[in-house]
C-alpha cells in the first residue's frame, strides 16, 4: 500500500537531467568562458553543479562562485526580506555573470542577487532558474532562462527543502 503522506513526484530524475541539458544548450551560445556562474545558496547548489557540468559538455568552461542569500529560513513562506549570509569570493567586475537558482517564486532573492552583482561591476547579468512558480503579483524581474514551469505547490527535492530536509531527492516532488 502506498504511503498517503509520501511526496507526489512531479519530475523524476531523468526529467530533471533532460531539463538541465536543454538549459545548457540554450545558455551556452549566450555566454563565454570568462562568464562567472554564481550559485544562490543553499538550494541552488544541486542545479548549479549539474548545469555547470552540462555547460562544460557544451564547450563552456565557466568560472564558479556562490552567494548565500536567505529569505525562508525553515518556514514555508518567505519572510519578505533577504538576508545576505555570505558574499562573492571572485571579482566579477567587467564580466558576464550567470546567476543560478533552484526556484523562482517571490523573486526577492534573484532581484537582490542581481543588485549585488551589478554593484560589484559586472557588465552583464544573466539569470537562470530551474523552476518558476506562478505568483499572484507582478515581480520586479523575470529570469532570462527557466527550465520548468512549476505548479503553485510546496516543492521538495533537487535542492528544494522542507525545513532543511528532502533537498537530496533526485527529482522534484510536491509535499502538500
Amino acid at each position: 500500500m502506498a504511503d498517503p503522506h509520501a511526496p507526489e513526484i512531479l519530475l523524476d530524475e531523468e526529467a530533471v537531467r533532460a531539463t538541465v541539458e536543454t538549459l545548457a544548450e540554450r545558455i551556452a551560445p549566450e555566454i563565454d568562458d570568462e562568464t562567472i556562474a554564481v550559485c544562490l545558496l543553499t538550494g541552488g547548489i544541486w542545479f548549479a553543479a549539474d548545469l555547470t557540468r552540462a555547460l562544460a559538455r557544451q564547450g563552456r568552461m565557466v568560472g564558479f562562485d556562490a552567494l548565500w542569500l536567505a529569505s525562508y529560513g525553515d518556514g514555508k513562506t518567505s519572510r519578505g526580506t533577504i538576508e545576505e549570509r555570505a558574499g562573492l569570493q571572485r571579482d566579477v567586475a567587467g564580466k558576464t555573470v550567470l546567476i543560478l537558482d533552484d526556484v523562482f517564486d517571490t523573486g526577492l532573492s534573484l532581484k537582490r542577487a542581481v543588485e549585488i552583482i551589478q554593484t560589484k561591476g559586472a557588465t552583464r547579468v544573466v539569470t537562470c532558474v530551474f523552476a518558476s512558480k506562478p505568483w499572484p503579483e507582478p515581480r520586479a524581474l523575470e529570469p532570462d532562462f527557466v527550465g520548468w514551469q512549476a505548479p503553485a505547490r510546496y516543492l521538495v527535492g533537487y535542492g528544494l527543502d522542507s525545513a532543511g530536509r528532502m533537498r537530496g531527492l533526485p527529482g522534484i516532488a510536491a509535499l502538500d
